[in-house]
Protein backbone atom coordinates (compact mmCIF):
# COMPACT_ATOMS: atom_id res chain seq x y z
CA UNK A 1 0.00 0.00 0.00
CA UNK A 2 1.70 3.07 -1.00
CA UNK A 3 1.45 5.76 1.95
CA UNK A 4 0.02 8.76 2.26
CA UNK A 5 2.45 12.17 2.20
CA UNK A 6 3.20 13.81 5.64
CA UNK A 7 2.55 17.54 6.24
CA UNK A 8 6.40 18.22 6.67
CA UNK A 9 7.33 16.19 3.30
CA UNK A 10 4.84 18.78 1.17
CA UNK A 11 5.90 21.89 2.80
CA UNK A 12 9.83 20.67 2.64
CA UNK A 13 8.99 19.75 -1.09
CA UNK A 14 7.44 23.25 -2.17
CA UNK A 15 9.28 25.37 0.53
CA UNK A 16 11.75 28.17 -0.42
CA UNK A 17 11.80 29.32 -4.50
CA UNK A 18 11.14 26.50 -6.16
CA UNK A 19 12.83 23.79 -4.54
CA UNK A 20 10.41 21.60 -5.15
CA UNK A 21 11.28 21.38 -8.96
CA UNK A 22 14.57 19.80 -8.03
CA UNK A 23 12.94 16.69 -7.31
CA UNK A 24 11.87 15.88 -10.84
CA UNK A 25 7.86 15.85 -12.00
CA UNK A 26 7.67 11.88 -11.31
CA UNK A 27 8.87 12.50 -7.62
CA UNK A 28 5.75 15.96 -7.74
CA UNK A 29 3.31 13.55 -8.96
CA UNK A 30 3.89 15.42 -12.84
CA UNK A 31 3.02 14.09 -15.98
CA UNK A 32 5.47 14.73 -18.83
CA UNK A 33 4.30 17.82 -20.94
CA UNK A 34 2.12 16.85 -23.47
CA UNK A 35 0.63 13.76 -22.45
CA UNK A 36 -2.15 12.62 -22.44
CA UNK A 37 -2.33 12.61 -18.84
CA UNK A 38 -2.14 16.36 -18.95
CA UNK A 39 -3.94 17.08 -21.58
CA UNK A 40 -7.29 15.45 -19.56
CA UNK A 41 -6.75 17.71 -16.58
CA UNK A 42 -9.14 20.87 -16.35
CA UNK A 43 -7.55 23.81 -16.78
CA UNK A 44 -7.42 24.41 -13.02
CA UNK A 45 -4.78 21.82 -12.63
CA UNK A 46 -2.79 21.80 -15.90
CA UNK A 47 -0.02 23.82 -14.89
CA UNK A 48 1.10 24.80 -18.35
CA UNK A 49 2.61 28.76 -17.56
CA UNK A 50 5.11 29.91 -19.42
CA UNK A 51 7.35 32.79 -18.40
CA UNK A 52 6.87 36.19 -20.70
CA UNK A 53 9.69 37.64 -22.01
CA UNK A 54 10.89 41.01 -20.70
CA UNK A 55 9.43 44.24 -22.61
CA UNK A 56 12.51 46.04 -22.39
CA UNK A 57 16.20 46.03 -23.63
CA UNK A 58 18.07 44.76 -20.10
CA UNK A 59 21.18 46.71 -21.28
CA UNK A 60 19.84 49.88 -21.50
CA UNK A 61 18.31 50.59 -17.89
CA UNK A 62 19.44 53.40 -16.22
CA UNK A 63 21.59 52.22 -12.76
CA UNK A 64 20.16 48.58 -13.17
CA UNK A 65 22.42 46.09 -14.20
CA UNK A 66 21.86 43.41 -17.29
CA UNK A 67 22.90 40.65 -14.90
CA UNK A 68 20.55 41.90 -11.86
CA UNK A 69 18.01 41.75 -14.47
CA UNK A 70 18.57 38.59 -16.36
CA UNK A 71 18.89 36.62 -12.65
CA UNK A 72 15.82 38.16 -11.33
CA UNK A 73 13.47 37.04 -14.19
CA UNK A 74 14.95 33.56 -15.00
CA UNK A 75 16.28 32.55 -11.33
CA UNK A 76 13.11 34.61 -9.25
CA UNK A 77 10.34 34.80 -11.54
CA UNK A 78 11.05 31.98 -13.75
CA UNK A 79 11.29 29.64 -10.58
CA UNK A 80 8.27 31.17 -9.57
CA UNK A 81 6.18 29.92 -12.81
CA UNK A 82 8.12 26.52 -12.43
CA UNK A 83 7.01 26.07 -9.29
CA UNK A 84 3.16 27.62 -9.71
CA UNK A 85 3.04 24.47 -12.67
CA UNK A 86 4.37 21.93 -10.46
CA UNK A 87 1.81 22.90 -7.32
CA UNK A 88 -1.06 23.01 -9.70
CA UNK A 89 -0.54 19.85 -11.66
CA UNK A 90 0.22 18.18 -7.73
CA UNK A 91 -3.50 19.76 -6.31
CA UNK A 92 -5.08 17.57 -9.18
CA UNK A 93 -2.74 14.46 -8.11
CA UNK A 94 -3.47 14.64 -4.51
CA UNK A 95 -7.31 15.44 -4.77
CA UNK A 96 -7.61 11.91 -5.69
CA UNK A 97 -6.56 10.85 -2.56
CA UNK A 98 -9.78 10.67 -0.83
CA UNK A 99 -7.82 9.35 2.42
CA UNK A 100 -5.61 12.54 2.52
CA UNK A 101 -6.37 15.08 5.51
CA UNK A 102 -7.45 18.14 4.55
CA UNK A 103 -4.24 19.80 6.20
CA UNK A 104 -2.14 18.35 3.69
CA UNK A 105 -4.21 19.43 0.81
CA UNK A 106 -4.33 23.12 2.70
CA UNK A 107 -0.91 23.22 3.04
CA UNK A 108 -0.56 23.40 -0.82
CA UNK A 109 -3.44 25.33 -1.60
CA UNK A 110 -1.52 27.82 0.78
CA UNK A 111 1.33 27.03 -1.43
CA UNK A 112 -0.99 28.04 -4.78
CA UNK A 113 -1.64 31.21 -3.71
CA UNK A 114 2.12 32.27 -2.67
CA UNK A 115 3.61 31.08 -6.02
CA UNK A 116 0.70 32.67 -7.93
CA UNK A 117 1.08 36.32 -6.10
CA UNK A 118 4.50 35.71 -6.76
CA UNK A 119 4.19 34.93 -10.89
CA UNK A 120 1.49 38.36 -11.14
CA UNK A 121 3.54 40.69 -9.32
CA UNK A 122 6.38 39.40 -11.17
CA UNK A 123 5.25 40.27 -14.58
CA UNK A 124 3.96 43.49 -13.61
CA UNK A 125 6.96 44.40 -12.34
CA UNK A 126 8.79 43.60 -15.00
CA UNK A 127 6.63 45.27 -17.89
CA UNK A 128 6.65 48.41 -15.73
CA UNK A 129 10.18 49.17 -16.30
CA UNK A 130 12.21 50.05 -19.37
CA UNK A 131 10.58 53.61 -19.50
CA UNK A 132 12.58 57.11 -18.88
CA UNK A 133 10.67 57.36 -15.43
CA UNK A 134 9.45 60.69 -16.48
CA UNK A 135 5.30 60.69 -15.32
CA UNK A 136 2.91 61.95 -17.42
CA UNK A 137 -0.63 61.23 -19.32
CA UNK A 138 -3.51 59.90 -17.09
CA UNK A 139 -1.16 58.14 -14.84
CA UNK A 140 0.18 61.86 -13.26
CA UNK A 141 -3.45 63.31 -13.56
CA UNK A 142 -4.77 59.85 -11.30
CA UNK A 143 -1.64 60.55 -9.17
CA UNK A 144 -2.36 64.17 -8.76
CA UNK A 145 -6.27 63.84 -8.02
CA UNK A 146 -5.57 61.07 -5.28
CA UNK A 147 -2.27 62.84 -3.67
CA UNK A 148 -2.65 66.49 -4.19
CA UNK A 149 0.60 66.11 -6.40
CA UNK A 150 3.31 64.41 -8.14
CA UNK A 151 5.64 64.61 -4.89
CA UNK A 152 3.56 63.76 -2.35
CA UNK A 153 2.94 60.84 -3.94
CA UNK A 154 6.39 59.70 -4.77
CA UNK A 155 7.56 60.49 -1.63
CA UNK A 156 4.99 58.13 0.06
CA UNK A 157 5.78 55.75 -2.54
CA UNK A 158 9.70 55.92 -2.12
CA UNK A 159 9.17 55.67 2.01
CA UNK A 160 7.11 52.59 2.01
CA UNK A 161 9.71 51.30 -0.10
CA UNK A 162 12.18 51.72 2.14
CA UNK A 163 10.54 50.31 4.90
CA UNK A 164 10.63 47.21 3.30
CA UNK A 165 14.62 47.54 2.71
CA UNK A 166 16.64 44.79 4.00
CA UNK A 167 13.39 42.64 4.19
CA UNK A 168 11.19 41.27 1.67
CA UNK A 169 8.24 42.40 0.17
CA UNK A 170 6.32 44.79 -2.94
CA UNK A 171 5.05 48.53 -2.90
CA UNK A 172 2.23 48.82 -4.86
CA UNK A 173 0.28 51.41 -6.81
CA UNK A 174 -3.05 50.50 -7.08
CA UNK A 175 -6.81 51.54 -8.13
CA UNK A 176 -9.17 49.76 -5.50
CA UNK A 177 -11.69 48.79 -7.52
CA UNK A 178 -14.65 48.62 -4.61
CA UNK A 179 -13.65 51.92 -2.98
CA UNK A 180 -12.69 53.91 -6.39
CA UNK A 181 -9.70 54.93 -3.94
CA UNK A 182 -5.64 55.55 -5.28
CA UNK A 183 -3.18 54.58 -2.67
CA UNK A 184 0.16 52.86 -2.11
CA UNK A 185 0.11 49.36 -0.53
CA UNK A 186 2.50 47.59 1.56
CA UNK A 187 2.79 44.28 0.88
CA UNK A 188 5.03 42.01 3.15
CA UNK A 189 4.36 38.71 0.80
CA UNK A 190 3.03 37.75 -2.38
CA UNK A 191 -0.05 37.32 -1.31
CA UNK A 192 -1.29 40.64 1.34
CA UNK A 193 -1.70 43.17 -1.43
CA UNK A 194 -5.15 44.82 -0.86
CA UNK A 195 -8.61 43.08 -1.76
CA UNK A 196 -9.49 44.40 -5.55
CA UNK A 197 -6.79 46.19 -5.48
CA UNK A 198 -5.51 46.68 -9.77
CA UNK A 199 -1.73 46.82 -9.96
CA UNK A 200 -1.03 49.87 -11.18
CA UNK A 201 2.69 50.25 -10.77
CA UNK A 202 4.74 47.48 -8.91
CA UNK A 203 8.24 47.71 -6.93
CA UNK A 204 9.92 44.20 -6.20
CA UNK A 205 11.70 45.00 -2.53
CA UNK A 206 13.01 41.72 -1.89
CA UNK A 207 16.52 41.13 -1.45
CA UNK A 208 17.08 39.70 -4.76
CA UNK A 209 15.39 42.24 -6.72
CA UNK A 210 18.57 44.47 -6.30
CA UNK A 211 21.55 42.79 -3.90
CA UNK A 212 23.39 41.68 -6.60
CA UNK A 213 23.87 45.46 -7.75
CA UNK A 214 23.66 47.45 -4.47
CA UNK A 215 24.31 45.01 -1.56
CA UNK A 216 22.40 46.37 1.33
CA UNK A 217 21.44 50.09 -0.13
CA UNK A 218 18.20 49.36 -0.82
CA UNK A 219 16.98 53.51 -1.03
CA UNK A 220 19.75 53.61 -3.94
CA UNK A 221 17.70 50.54 -5.55
CA UNK A 222 14.45 52.74 -5.43
CA UNK A 223 16.27 55.46 -7.05
CA UNK A 224 17.18 53.70 -9.92
CA UNK A 225 14.24 51.96 -9.79
CA UNK A 226 12.02 55.40 -10.59
CA UNK A 227 14.28 56.23 -13.42
CA UNK A 228 13.00 53.84 -15.55
CA UNK A 229 9.65 53.29 -14.92
CA UNK A 230 7.72 52.84 -17.86
CA UNK A 231 4.59 55.36 -17.60
CA UNK A 232 3.01 54.44 -20.76
CA UNK A 233 2.73 51.03 -19.48
CA UNK A 234 1.29 52.57 -16.21
CA UNK A 235 -1.06 54.77 -17.78
CA UNK A 236 -2.54 51.41 -19.66
CA UNK A 237 -3.36 49.96 -16.54
CA UNK A 238 -4.62 52.96 -15.22
CA UNK A 239 -7.07 52.96 -18.43
CA UNK A 240 -8.16 49.16 -17.44
CA UNK A 241 -8.94 49.95 -14.50
CA UNK A 242 -11.04 52.67 -14.44
CA UNK A 243 -13.36 51.01 -17.21
CA UNK A 244 -13.30 47.86 -14.66
CA UNK A 245 -14.73 49.99 -12.37
CA UNK A 246 -17.17 51.53 -14.21
CA UNK A 247 -18.60 47.66 -15.36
Amino acid sequence: MTSKPSRRTVLGALGGGGAALALGREALGQAPSGSVVEAVRPPAFRGQHEPRPLSFDPTKLKGLSEKLMRSHWENNYGGAVRALNAVEQRLDAMLKDKELPAYVYGDLKREELVRTGSVVLHEHYFANLGGDGKASGNALEMIKSAFGNYETWEAEFKRTANALGGGSGWVVLAFNLHTGGVHNYWAWDHMHTAVLGAPLLVLDMYEHAYHMDFGAAAARYVDAFMDNVDWDEVGRRVEWAAKAKRS
